[in-house]
């Protein structure tokens, strides 16, 4: 139980004391309530004795009595009701509220702190006036008067004799069967004269005079003058006298109503506004006294009418009962009680009640005491037989029975008043209430007995009852509190006597007294009996319960180890029986303090129902915040609820809502709960949205809201966007650069304000998740946002726009009519702003009206609500509100002080700033395909327009992938803008040939510059070539793209960025960009692979060595799934810086190169350097084309788009890392001569292949066209047109080695030092000599020997046969070389030296001889890099006889 401020040995002497009746003259009424006081209100501060009292018991034994306290009451004649007390207990209840500013016990246990408040004051005020307005009864004689003060006036003319009226009166109550009440304790009723004096206006020695005649009447122990009102109530204001009556005129001012009226006592309550009757249950109509000359009143719990209990308190209506006491509160604050007396007056009150204590009291009840004694003594020595006798002809008719199954029947037996079991039971009341515990206990436990024994039910508990109190109060605790004593009691009282207000009162006094001897469990298990649904019916049941669950609730907590989670189920159920009986504030506090055992611990449901009865009964009580706080509770956890329960809960807190709003209706907006909103997914696009694709005509895709987030994909067109921009600065980033981002997330970099223009929508994509099992319908939603315009001049104005009415000046905001959420779905709205001004815009989160639909449901998951895309919901009830979106920055993590805390940077995605108009572009794409074939070269347009205000220029396009489209070279010349002149629309620049021509090549050039490709240019930025280089507004430019199909086969993204730049420069934003990305699948066509080797003949032009022989292989790898039916070599062309077709080495007479699916096809071209003159006097970026064509017309390589293509392919290939070793000798010049020998065998030839491709769709035949590009670097080496896939490495072991420290110098490959020199002999094929006439043959040979290195090369040509074994003249023969030996020569750089030999034969045959072998180095290298050179093929020569 709750802390008390009384302790239970306290409680108890105060709770049963002496009482004493009041009979006053009408005139002695008049002098007190000058005082607004009746007589026994007059008396009740000063009702207990300042000092110690004595007294002697039977035997003769002094007793002491401490803090006595005596009840004065006036007379009443009829017995309180049960439904006024119910009324009266209810109003004490409902009027004790914890003090506002108290401070509550925080109490610690296990997880939980919990805040309770340590007193429950109601609890004790209800108990007070519980046990003060309990009715006497026959079976018990504790609260029966043991006396009766007589009151009359000294002013009265005959006094005296109005003392004789007054206790003839008394004796007329108290002896006349009309009077059942009040109750009185012995016949010989003490009566106690008090004469009344009022000295302010009174005769005092009259006074004196008439007390001296009642002393010699009714003796001085009997008799007082008491002297009030010393002062007059006008004289009231000019000091400050004490008022010591309020505590106790306020805490039963219903109870005392009887002194301000003449009538039987109303009392209402604001039930309804139709009835302010308190319907209570079983109550005859008003009882009016007749006969009675004092004007006696009914009993102040009287009711003036009644109706049925099925409208008493409890109901669903709001139910005000603490309204009447507040009422008789506001009715007695302004009255001064007391204003006549001053403080003598106050002592002599004192005085007064001390004298009437000590001199007639207390004797009279040790008189009493003494008469009881001497007759249980004289009962004692009777015998046994004659007492059961004297019992029997006492007890009447009673049938003492045994039988257990009897005793209802016997609870009803009755004792007349002079039973001796009933003089035992008195004598034991008597000593109670003078505290002589001791002798108490052996006379109810004797009385107990007697009881038992006659099978009296009531009389048994009764006694039982006070025999445990009396047990427990005696003083030195002889023996241990009887608790089985209570429990007997209890049961009898409820079980057999149905009387459940003894019952209580046993609960009450019992609970007590264990909770004083720490026994909580036993406490709340006996408050706990007493609380179930059944054991009474109506609202005092709800009551009790209510208070007795809150106090076993208490008893929980206060244990040695609290139990929490019973203390918290204990304040429900008490909540509970409050919120029936009407105490909805109690209810409201008991709910609140459980809650916070609830709170946090998973337990959703039980949180949900505790949350919805405090919305519920805040409501109730106005306190309109807190209902709309828990109902809002109820909506934003993770509710496990039905999708039924959920819907009740909506409606009802929109419904608390609205009462809201409604009262302050103009101000904030309030913060609505549902739908949650995922702030950090919030996503804002600066610009218009996409236009959808109109027939032919492709929009850019840019950037839109429907795009996922790829970080790679980012990075990649940040690349892109910084090339570009370098470009344009001169090759250098500005420090001051930042990506442009049109849509900003959660992934993006939010830590700049971002920067919006004018006149171009916003939009922010806010992500709803409805996480109830009913829809939620948004309507009227926008966004809510701050603006601050800035002038020309420079000055801030700031504008607030909460709510957008009209169409305002600086930012236009879109609504969205309806917007429906279903059942746990997650829904992203595209909210628009349009900025009219330039400033600073601050999104401060979404506003809209939060409703339900009207009885329709979602069924399964699935939207199948009627009307929902009509757009025409019903909505049942609605409220307008706001929520904020407060996105969190990134958690910083760069600094130490970052590391060791916890700090966030900002995120400003929803702060931009609104610049000055831009240039806008949009790019259209027409006839753009979607698939290739690889090498395939197509047509297309694109379509340039400006869409803003401002012109545009600087207009540049950048990607990864500049070798897959074209916008044709730099002059006009060079670019074919209109096909038709081709055969078949070709999109080649072509010329009709002479289809007799011989396959020989046909020259033309063109520099790289032409086409973009200059040195130290970025391939990859290419300006688009706009007229005047500038795009007003609203023009637009269409200008004719090529695309080739990349040579890979398969699905390919390729990224364009556009940038441009307004004509006017920006301080805020320099450019712009616009993306897009084209997705092109490519299937296979054409693999070319080609090899160069030098070629034997010195056939040149100029008598110089250097002729080439160049294979190509042409394989059909298309598989006809793209319906291609056969593909037709066109031409092939050649393009290098130092080299150029010369012929067709064709083998076939075939001219017409045509390849089916999976043929192969090879070619053999003759290649040779270009003129010296040419490569002079050109720029060194000046390549040559030969074409050598097999169809009827010419493509021109050197013009658009071929050369395009084949410029880019070059350029991408050049990008490529080229895997050279690294060299790791100091000597510079070692590595010069590295590199010399390897450009020896080195060769730059490019071969670009041109083909048709007939490709049968839709049973039309259409022509095709494509190139393909192979570069070969090295002789002898396979180069392919596609990239080789990589056969993966096989699995090794691994191997575990201490690297070597010596670094190994670089050496050139055997390969690369024998193409130094290379080698040719020329002579006869066969030589005719006379053998009969000359036996020796002399052959003149020519050895030619040609430098291929850019170096001077030292050359020994050794003559002498290598080996003498028999296999070697088998394969020589027998021939010799005649003259030197060996020939030491130095050839300049790419010179041809001719060494004139002679070779002498003996015999005829056939002869190798091939058999000098040539050592070559470099003239500047001591010995290093000295190797044998390539021998030629065979040189066989035939010798015949003539």
């Amino acid at each position: 139980m709750a802390q008390c401020v009384q302790s239970v040995q306290e409680l108890i002497p105060d709770s049963f004391v002496p009482c004493v009746a009041a009979l006053c003259s009408d005139e002695a009424e008049r002098l007190t309530r000058l005082n607004h006081l009746s007589f026994a209100e007059l008396l009740k501060p000063f009702s207990r004795l300042t000092s110690e009292v004595h007294m002697r018991d039977p035997n003769n034994q002094l007793h002491i009595i401490k803090n006595l306290k005596i009840a004065v009451s006036n007379i009443i004649t009829q017995p309180p009701q049960p439904g006024a007390i119910r009324k009266l207990l209810n109003d004490v209840v409902s009027g004790s509220q914890p003090a506002e500013g108290l401070v509550a016990n925080v109490i610690t246990a296990g997880d939980y702190d919990l805040n309770i408040s340590a007193t429950t004051p109601w609890f004790e005020s209800y108990r007070e006036t519980f046990l003060q307005s309990m009715p006497a009864s026959d079976h018990e004689f504790l609260n029966h008067y043991l006396a009766c003060m007589l009151v009359a006036s000294s002013s009265e003319a005959e006094p005296v004799e109005q003392f004789s009226k007054l206790s003839q009166e008394q004796h007329r109550i108290q002896h006349n069967s009309d009077y059942s009440y009040p109750k009185w304790f012995i016949p010989n009723t003490l009566k106690y004269y008090v004469l009344l004096h009022d000295v302010s206006a009174g005769d005092e020695q009259r006074a004196e005079s008439i007390y001296e005649e009642m002393k010699q009447k009714y003796g001085t122990q009997g008799c007082y003058l008491l002297k009030i009102n010393s002062r007059t109530s006008n004289r009231a204001s000019d000091e400050q006298i004490p008022d010591p009556w309020s505590q106790y005129l306020q805490k039963n001012s219903i109870q005392n109503q009887e002194s301000y009226e003449d009538g039987p006592c109303t009392i209402t309550s604001n039930k309804n506004s139709d009835s302010n009757l308190l319907s209570l249950d079983g109550l005859d109509n008003e009882v009016k006294v007749d006969g009675l000359p004092n004007n006696f009143r009914a009993h102040p719990l009287q009711l003036d009418s009644s109706s049925d209990a099925s409208n008493s308190i409890d109901g669903p209506d709001h139910v005000k009962s603490a309204s009447s006491l507040h009422e008789t509160k506001k009715a007695n604050t302004g009255i001064i009680h007391g204003a006549c007396l001053t403080l003598t007056d106050h002592d002599r009150i004192r005085q007064f009640i001390q004298e009437f204590t000590f001199r007639g009291l207390l004797p009279h009840i040790e008189k009493t005491i003494r008469q009881l004694n001497d007759q249980l003594i004289s009962r004692k020595g009777l015998s046994r037989s004659l007492f059961s006798a004297t019992k029997k002809w006492f007890s009447g008719s009673k049938v003492p029975e045994k039988s257990i199954n009897e005793l209802k029947n016997t609870s009803g037996l009755l004792y007349p008043p002079e039973a001796p079991e009933l003089q035992i039971r008195k004598m034991a009341d008597l000593c109670f209430l003078v505290q002589h515990y001791d002798l108490a206990y052996s006379c109810y436990h004797t009385a107990k007995k007697d009881f038992l024994n006659d099978q009296a039910m009531l009389y048994a508990a009764g006694a039982l009852e006070m025999a445990a109190v009396s047990a427990f109060l005696q003083p030195g605790a002889p023996r241990p509190y009887p608790a089985h004593y209570m429990d007997t009691a209890i049961q009898t009282y409820r079980d057999i006597c149905k009387n459940m207000v003894l019952a209580e009162r046993c609960v009450l006094l019992s609970a007590e007294i264990l909770k004083s001897q720490s026994k909580y469990s036993e406490a709340a298990a006996l408050l706990i009996r007493l609380t179930s649904e059944n054991t009474w019916k109506g609202m005092d049941s709800d009551l009790r319960s209510a208070l007795l669950l809150e106090q076993a609730a208490h008893c929980f907590i206060n244990m040695k180890s609290p139990m929490v989670r019973k203390y918290a189920f204990h304040m429900i159920l008490a909540g509970h029986r409050f919120s029936k009986a009407g105490q909805k504030k109690h209810a409201l506090r008991c709910y609140c303090q459980a809650m916070q055992v609830y709170k946090g611990k998973g337990w959703s449901l039980a949180e949900d129902h505790i949350n919805f009865t405090i919305g519920r009964q805040s409501y109730t009580l106005r306190q309109l915040d807190n209902a709309v706080s828990a109902f809002r509770h109820i909506l934003i956890n993770e509710s496990k609820q039905s999708a039924a329960q959920q819907g009740a809960f909506l409606r009802e807190y929109l419904y608390v809502y609205k009462n809201v709003s409604q009262l302050s209706p103009d101000g904030p907006l309030p913060q609505l709960p549902l739908p949650y909103i995922n702030s950090s997914a919030t996503r804002v696009f600066f610009g218009h949205d996409r236009r959808p694709a109109d027939g032919e005509k492709q929009a850019a895709t840019h950037v839109s809201l429907d795009q996922e987030y790829d970080s790679e994909s980012s990075q990649q067109w940040r690349e892109l966007e910084e090339q570009v921009v370098a470009v344009v600065n001169r090759g250098v980033v500005p420090s001051n650069f930042y990506p442009t981002q049109y849509c900003l997330n959660s992934y993006s970099d939010n830590s700049r304000f971002p920067l919006a223009v004018v006149e171009e929508p916003i939009t922010v994509e806010v992500a709803f998740r409805n996480p109830l099992k009913v829809p939620l319908l948004l309507t009227d939603l926008s966004l809510l946002w701050k603006f601050q315009p800035k002038d020309t001049s420079g000055k801030d104005n700031e504008e607030v726009k909460e709510l957008v009415t009209g169409e305002p000046k600086m930012i236009g905001t879109e609504v969205i009519s309806e917007f429906l959420i279903n059942s746990e779905e997650s829904k992203v709205a595209r909210l628009k702003l349009f900025p009219h001004h330039i400033g600073e815009l601050h999104i401060l989160g979404v506003v809209y009206n939060l409703g339900t639909i009207q009885g329709c449901m979602t069924v399964d998951g699935i939207g199948s609500l009627p009307g929902c895309h009509t757009g025409k919901h019903s909505l049942s009830m609605s409220v307008r509100g706001r929520q904020d979106l407060e996105i969190q920055g990134p958690r910083l993590n760069n600094t130490k002080e970052e590391k060791t805390s916890i700090k966030y940077g900002p995120d400003r995605r929803l702060d931009p700033i609104i610049t000055e108009e831009m240039p806008l572009l949009e790019v259209f794409f027409i006839h753009f395909p979607t698939g290739l074939l690889c090498g395939e070269i197509r047509k297309a347009y694109v379509e340039f327009v400006n869409v803003s205000k401002s012109p545009l220029t600087g207009l540049k396009v950048v990607s990864k992938r500049p070798e897959f489209f074209t916008f044709g070279g730099n002059t006009a010349v060079l670019t074919p803008l209109s096909p038709s002149a081709s055969e078949n629309c070709s999109a080649y620049k072509t010329v009709a040939t002479d289809s007799t021509a011989v396959c020989t090549a046909l020259i033309s050039s063109a520099s790289s510059v032409d086409f973009g490709i200059g040195i130290g240019s970025q391939p990859e930025v290419i300006p688009v070539p706009l007229p005047d280089t500038v795009l007003l507004p609203g023009a637009s430019v269409q200008l004719p793209m090529w695309l080739r199909g990349p040579d890979e086969e398969g699905v390919h993204e390729i990224n364009f960025l556009f940038y441009y730049e307004s004509v006017k420069k920006q301080p805020k934003i320099r450019h712009r960009i616009l993306r897009h990305t084209a997705v092109i699948c490519t299937s296979r066509s054409l693999n070319v692979r080609a090899t160069v080797c030098r070629s034997n003949s010195l056939e040149d032009e100029e008598g110089r060595g250097g002729n080439m022989l160049v294979f190509v292989d042409v394989e059909n790898t298309n598989t006809s799934e793209a319906g291609v039916k056969e593909f037709h070599i066109v031409q092939v062309s050649s393009s290098s810086k130092h080299w150029k077709f010369q012929k067709s080495v064709n083998l076939s007479e075939n001219k017409d190169a045509k390849l089916a699916s999976r043929e192969k096809g090879k070619f053999c071209f003759k290649a040779i350097r270009c003129k010296e003159k040419e490569v002079a006097t050109q720029s060194s970026e000046k390549y040559t084309f030969a074409d050598i064509i097999f169809g009827n017309e010419q493509i021109i390589s050197s013009a658009s788009p071929c050369a395009d293509f084949f410029y880019r392919s070059l350029s991408s290939e050049l990008k490529k890392p080229q895997a050279q070793p690294s060299v790791h000798t100091e000597k510079q010049s070692l590595e010069d001569a590295v590199r010399l020998i390897q450009k020896c065998s080195e060769v730059d030839l490019n071969i670009v292949v041109l083909w048709k491709a007939y490709v049968v769709e839709d049973s039309k035949q259409l022509i095709l066209e494509g190139q393909h590009h192979v570069i070969l670097r090295t002789i002898g080496k396979e180069a392919f047109s596609c990239p080789q896939k990589q056969e993966p490495p096989e699995m090794e072991l691994l191997k575990f080695f201490r690297p070597e420290n010596t670094t190994v110098p670089l050496r050139p490959s055997v390969e690369q030092l024998s193409n130094l020199i290379k080698t040719s002999l020329h002579y006869p094929e066969s030589f005719n000599h006379p053998f009969h006439q000359k036996s020796l043959c002399l052959v003149p040979v020519t050895l030619l020997l040609s430098n291929c290195s850019k170096a001077d090369v030292d050359v020994i040509v050794d003559l002498r046969h290598k080996t003498t074994s028999p296999e070697a003249l088998e394969i020589h023969g027998s021939f010799t070389w005649l003259g030197q030996t060996q020939y030491k020569l130095q050839l300049k750089s790419q010179e041809i030296h001719s060494l004139q030999l002679k070779a002498c034969f003996v015999h005829t045959g056939v002869y190798n001889l091939g058999t000098p072998r040539v050592f070559a180095k470099l003239s500047d290298q001591v010995t290093v890099f000295e190797t044998s050179q390539q021998n030629s093929m065979p040189a066989l020569i035939i010798i015949n006889n003539v």
